[in-house]
């Protein structure tokens, strides 16, 4: 390999590495704080916040990758040229697409990680995230309900804890029940009580207190010394929990078991699981295309990083755009593929097309002469 692309290439590389770890630092920071209430209110430990946290991570990767190679390479080939030095590579015999083989080498290889991550660590990973998830509620159920607050975890259910102690027992409890519209709400009152694991799920045990029912203008009053609540509505069993698209398979998604719109849904999102990797190398040919052609100009060069910047902007939007549209009409999907595949069409066009780096009327052009 000449020594001109590991130079180009290196700087690529790095310049992609620090503007991928930075966006994805921030996304993950701003994902992270939704989950800050699992620390603040439930008790979950720091080292499981942050394990949870982190099995996000995969999948901003894949959503980030394609933007932080663009980024690197308008700002590297930016750079060249105010240098002068795709100048003298230029003057010294190199075509146009010898001068972007350094960026479509790394584009490629972004484009193959990202099909790993698409294809096998996303929905490892995401799969992981969701049973964490639920095995933290479910283990932590008695920590969901916070003392003096009046908690509302469903529509019609309403529970106020006046403290807890260490051990976990709960005092003060009021309890308002209203979910089922077909009979008068129940509030019931207990000194203390405490929530207990079942092989049906959590349960609510309330001691020593009452009953209250108003029927037909009448105070129903019922005294206890122990009942019992059922509160699994708090948390989903792994098995009756519904798998999101982001855990499933290449194959799941695209032969799926379900019918009808669910089906539409999963096709178009196994499809867009296959089509977004190859946005990485699409917007790189894209952005050395535009900076590598044409005149070269000091003054016009933001003009052309301007331009990249909007068609990227157009055709990622017009992505996300077709996936909603193919999970409602199928035959879309083929306008997911002739999206990019148009973009990476286009770019090889544009950067092979009339070759003017190789001859001298085009170098002194270039150089304003």
């Amino acid at each position: 390999m000449y020594r001109y692309s590991i130079y180009i290439m290196k700087h690529l590389a790095s310049a992609t590495v620090l503007v991928t770890v930075s966006l994805t630092s921030i996304i993950w920071l701003t994902q992270a704080l939704r989950f800050i209430d699992f620390i603040v209110s439930r008790g979950i430990s720091f080292g499981s916040f942050i394990e949870l946290t982190l099995l996000l991570i995969p999948s901003l990767l894949l959503f980030v990758l394609p933007f932080a190679l663009l980024c690197a390479v308008l700002y590297v080939y930016y750079r060249l040229i105010m240098d002068s030095e795709i100048l003298v590579l230029s003057s010294a015999g190199l075509s146009r697409f010898q001068l972007a083989r350094p960026a479509l080498n790394i584009g490629i290889i972004a484009t193959l990680i990202a099909y790993c991550i698409s294809l096998y660590i996303l929905p490892v990973s995401y799969r992981e995230f969701k049973e964490m998830q639920s095995f933290l509620r479910d283990n932590y159920a008695s920590l969901l309900l916070q003392e003096e607050v009046f908690n509302s975890p469903v529509d019609g259910l309403t529970v106020f804890i006046r403290d807890r102690d260490k051990s976990g027992i709960l005092r003060g409890i009021i309890v308002h029940d209203s979910r089922d519209s077909s009979k008068p709400p129940v509030t019931m009152m207990a000194e203390e009580g405490r929530l207990v694991e079942t092989p049906k799920g959590p349960r609510f045990v309330m001691y020593h207190g009452n009953r209250q029912e108003v029927e037909n203008g009448k105070l129903s009053f019922l005294n206890f010394d122990e009942y019992t609540l059922d509160i699994s509505f708090y948390t989903t069993t792994g098995r009756d929990r519904v798998r999101q698209p982001e855990e499933m398979f290449l194959p799941e998604l695209l032969f799926p078991a379900a019918s009808g719109d669910e089906a539409s849904r999963l096709i178009a999102e196994g499809h867009n699981r296959l089509t977004w990797p190859l946005f990485a190398v699409a917007l790189t040919l894209l952005a050395v295309s535009v900076l590598l052609t044409g005149e070269f100009n000091r003054r016009g060069g933001w003009q052309r990083v301007t331009s990249v910047i909007v068609i990227a902007g157009a055709v990622l939007s017009a992505s996300v755009g077709l996936l909603n549209l193919a999970q409602k009409q199928p035959w879309m999907i083929c306008l997911m593929y002739g999206n990019v595949f148009m973009l990476l069409l286009g770019s090889i066009w544009l950067l092979t097309y009339e070759n003017r780096a190789g001859n001298p009327k085009s170098r002194m052009e270039m150089a304003g002469i």
